[in-house]
C-alpha cells in the first residue's frame, strides 16, 4: 500500500456525558457528537513512533489540533468512528488516513467474539483496561483532580490500542486497510445531504394513513399492540390463533411477532379482513420505516448524513448496519422515500453501479459449473435461463414472466446452497428474497410435468407428510400439497442439472472433519481449507471457532460451530465461501473506483460514487470498467453490472 501518510497519530477523547438522558447508550454516535451538550473534557495524543503521551484539556484542544498536518497525518483509536468524527465535525480536523484497531479485530477474530479494549487486551495477556470514571457523570466542568485521573486514565487506553494495534497489523492485508479508512470516512467526513421537504412529508403521510386504517377498522392501538387482545380480535373473526414453541421455554407460545411465518401467512393470506387486521397491527407495532424517517429527518437539521456501516460487520466479510445507528443501510427498499430523500451536494451526481447475478456466477465458477457460466458469458438471464427450464416456458424474460422468473431465482439461489423443498416451499409462501407472497398451483404442476406416479410417491413417504404440515400456510390442504409438490419439482430439477454444484458441497461437508478440523491443508481455486478457518482471495479467513462434531441416532456426524452451536454442512460452506468471494470481486472494484472518484455509500452488492456532474459522461463507462474487472484469482469468470446516474439515490435504477 503507498502510505498516503508521514505519521500516525493515536487519539482518544474523554467527553461529557450523563447516565440520566446524554450518553452513548441511549444516543447515537451522530445524535451524541453534534448535540449541543457536547464537549471533550480532554484528550490524548501520541505517535506512533515516540513514548510520549500528551494530555491536551478543553480549553487548548483547538490549538493543540490546527497546528497539525493532517494532510500528511493518519489516525489510529479503537473504535475510530468516534473519535474521529470528533475530530472532523468539532475541530474541522480531516485525517488522510483512517486505523481501527476495533474494525480489524473484528475481521481477524470474527464478529461474535467480542472485541472490546478491555476484552482484547484480556486476551492478549495486556495489563487490565482502566476502570471508567464515573465522576464525570453529568458534569460540565471537573476538578484538577478529576482531571489528572481522567488523564491517566485516558492514557492508559492510548496504550492499550497501541499494543493492540501491533498484534492484528502484523500480515494485515493492505487493501484491507484501505477499506476500513473508505469505511469510516463515509461516516466521519460525511457528503450526502438529506431531502428534508421530502422526509416531512413522508412522515405525515404515514401518520394520516394509519389513522385512517384504525378509524377504518374502528379499534384502537391497545387492542393491536397487545398480544392476548389481538389473540381475542383474530378468534372474533373466526380464524385459528397461530401459535408456536418458545426455544427459551419450550411452551406453546402465541405466534404474533411480524417475522414468525405463521404471522406472515396470515398477512399474506387470502382472507381480507384477516389481512387487513394484521396489517394494522404491524403499522401499530413496527415503527422502523416511521422511526428511520423520523431520525433522518433530524439528522438533515443537524448536518449532513454519515453512512453508518460496520467494516468487516458479517461472517462473511460484508459490510453490516453499524450498531446503535438507528439506521440500517443495508435493508433500505429500492424505490423507498428514504433512499430518494438521499441526495448529491450541489455540483455532482450519484453512479450506482450494481453486480449483476453476482452469488450464482461466483458458485458456478467455484463449482465449476460451465452450463451456467456459458448463459452468463452469452449475455443472458441465468433466472430467466433456470425458469424456462423448468416451467417449459421458451424465450422466458423478466418483463413477459416476472412470476416464474423470480421463483426460478429464489430456486436458484436457496437451491444453490442445497435448500430443501418443504424450506423452499415455506419461504415462497411468506415472500423469499424480497418477492411478494407465492403459491403454486395445479397449472404449474402440469407445466413442471408433475405426475400422479409422482404425487404417490410423495403422498407415501410419511416423512413428506409431516415436513409438509410444519410449513405455516392459510391455504387447504390440497392446496399446500400441490405447492410442496412443485416445490419438490423445482428443486429435484436444480439438482439434477446442476451436478458440478451437488459435488461442491458433497466436497464442502468432506472438507469440514478433513481440513478445518483435523487441520488437513486443501486449496481449490481461489480459497483455501485449513485447520480452523477458510483463506480467502483477500488474504482474511472464513473462521469456525469451537468446531465440534455430534452422531444423530443414525450415525449421522451433525457439524456446529460457536457458543451457540450454529449449524454447519457442506450447502452453509459452500453459500459463505461464495458470498465471501463475491465481496472480495465488490470490494476489488471498489478500491479501484476509490483511486479517481470517492465510493460515499455501498449497499449489498451496490456502490455509489459521488462525480462532478461535468464528469458524468467519462466516468460511468470508467466506474463500469472498474466494477466488472476479471480478478486474476477469478480467471474466466464472467462478471457484469448495472449501472444508473441520478442527483438521488434512490432514483438510479
Amino acid at each position: 500500500m503507498r502510505k498516503p501518510y508521514k505519521r500516525i497519530l493515536v487519539v482518544d477523547f474523554e467527553t461529557r456525558w450523563s447516565s440520566k438522558d446524554y450518553t452513548l447508550s441511549k444516543l447515537t454516535t451522530e445524535e451524541y457528537i453534534r448535540d449541543p451538550r457536547f464537549k471533550a473534557f480532554g484528550a490524548c495524543f501520541r505517535y506512533l513512533d515516540e513514548d510520549t503521551t500528551e494530555w491536551v484539556t478543553h480549553e487548548n484542544l483547538p490549538d493543540y489540533i490546527a497546528q497539525i498536518d493532517w494532510r500528511s497525518t493518519a489516525v489510529l483509536a479503537h473504535n475510530a468512528q468516534f473519535d474521529v468524527s470528533i475530530l472532523d465535525w468539532i475541530y474541522g480536523a480531516s485525517p488522510c488516513f483512517i486505523f481501527d484497531s476495533l474494525s480489524m479485530a473484528r475481521a481477524l477474530r470474527g464478529v461474535e467474539v467480542g472485541n472490546s479494549l478491555a476484552k482484547l487486551a484480556a486476551d492478549f495477556g495486556l495489563p487490565e483496561k482502566g476502570r471508567a470514571v464515573h465522576s464525570t457523570d453529568g458534569l460540565s466542568e471537573i476538578s484538577e483532580e478529576v482531571e489528572a485521573e481522567l488523564a491517566a486514565y485516558c492514557a492508559h487506553d492510548v496504550f492499550l490500542c497501541i499494543e493492540v494495534f501491533k498484534r492484528l497489523v502484523k500480515g494485515y492485508p493492505a487493501k484491507e486497510l484501505m477499506l476500513i479508512d473508505m469505511t469510516l470516512k463515509m461516516f466521519t467526513h460525511p457528503v450526502l445531504e438529506l431531502d428534508p421537504n421530502m422526509l416531512s412529508d413522508a412522515i405525515l403521510e404515514e401518520k394520516e394513513e394509519r389513522e385512517e386504517l384504525l378509524a377504518r377498522l374502528e379499534i384502537d392501538d391497545a387492542a393491536l399492540a397487545s398480544n392476548p387482545k389481538f389473540a381475542a380480535l383474530l378468534e372474533s373473526l373466526g380464524c385459528e390463533v397461530p401459535t408456536k414453541i418458545s426455544k427459551t421455554t419450550g411452551k406453546k407460545t402465541l405466534a404474533l411477532a411480524k417475522n414468525d411465518a405463521h404471522f406472515q401467512a396470515l398477512l399474506n393470506g387470502e382472507r381480507k379482513d384477516v389481512a387487513l387486521l394484521c396489517q394494522a397491527r404491524l403499522r401499530v407495532k413496527s415503527t422502523l420505516e416511521r422511526t428511520r424517517a423520523q431520525r433522518f429527518y433530524d439528522i438533515s437539521q443537524r448536518g449532513k448524513l454519515p453512512v453508518p456501516l460496520n467494516y468487516y460487520g458479517a461472517h462473511t466479510g460484508r459490510w453490516s448496519a453499524s450498531r446503535g445507528s438507528g439506521i440500517n443501510m443495508q435493508n433500505m427498499k429500492r424505490g423507498s422515500f428514504l433512499r430518494k430523500s438521499i441526495l448529491a451536494p450541489d455540483g455532482y451526481m450519484l453512479i450506482v453501479s450494481d453486480l449483476s447475478q453476482i452469488e450464482p456466477r461466483v458458485l458456478g465458477w467455484l463449482a465449476g459449473y460451465d452450463a451456467l457460466l456459458d448463459v452468463f458469458r452469452a449475455g443472458g438471464d441465468a433466472y430467466a435461463t433456470f425458469g424456462a427450464q423448468m416451467f417449459n416456458i421458451p424465450g422466458m424474460t423478466k418483463e413477459t414472466h416476472p412470476v416464474e422468473r423470480q421463483s426460478a431465482k429464489s430456486a436458484l439461489l436457496g437451491a444453490g446452497y442445497n435448500l430443501g423443498w418443504a424450506s423452499f416451499a415455506a419461504q415462497l409462501l411468506t415472500g423469499f428474497l424480497g418477492a411478494p407472497p407465492l403459491r403454486y398451483t395445479r397449472e404449474d404442476a402440469r407445466q413442471l410435468g408433475v405426475t400422479s406416479e409422482k404425487v404417490r410417491n410423495f403422498v407415501d413417504w410419511p416423512a413428506n407428510l409431516e415436513k409438509m404440515r410444519a410449513i405455516p400456510h392459510t391455504c387447504t390442504e390440497q392446496e399446500l400439497l400441490v405447492h410442496c409438490l412443485v416445490a419438490k419439482e423445482i428443486i429435484d430439477k436444480y439438482r439434477a442439472a446442476a451436478q458440478p454444484v451437488v459435488d461442491f458441497w458433497a466436497m464442502c461437508q468432506e472438507l469440514i472433519p478433513r481440513s478445518l478440523k483435523d487441520g488437513v491443508k486443501y486449496t481449490h481455486k481461489c480459497v483455501t481449507f485449513k485447520q480452523g478457518e477458510i483463506v480467502l482471495p483477500s488474504g482474511l479467513s472464513l473462521r469456525y471457532p469451537e468446531l465440534k462434531g455430534k452422531a444423530d441416532d443414525k450415525g449421522r456426524v451433525q457439524w456446529s460451530y460457536g457458543e451457540d452451536e450454529k449449524k454447519l454442512y457442506g450447502g452453509k460452506l459452500t453459500e459463505n465461501i461464495v458470498q465471501a468471494v463475491a465481496r472480495c470481486i465488490m470490494t476489488d472494484g471498489m478500491l479501484r473506483i476509490q483511486e479517481r472518484y470517492p465510493c460515499v455509500l455501498t449497499v449489498h452488492d451496490e456502490v455509489a460514487v459521488l462525480v462532478p456532474e461535468t464528469h458524468v459522461s467519462d466516468a460511468m463507462p470508467w466506474v463500469l470498467e472498474q466494477m466488472i474487472t476479471t480478478p486474476d484469482y477469478m480467471l474466466g469468470i464472467p462478471l457484469n453490472a448495472d449501472i444508473d446516474v441520478a442527483k438521488r439515490y434512490g432514483d438510479a435504477k
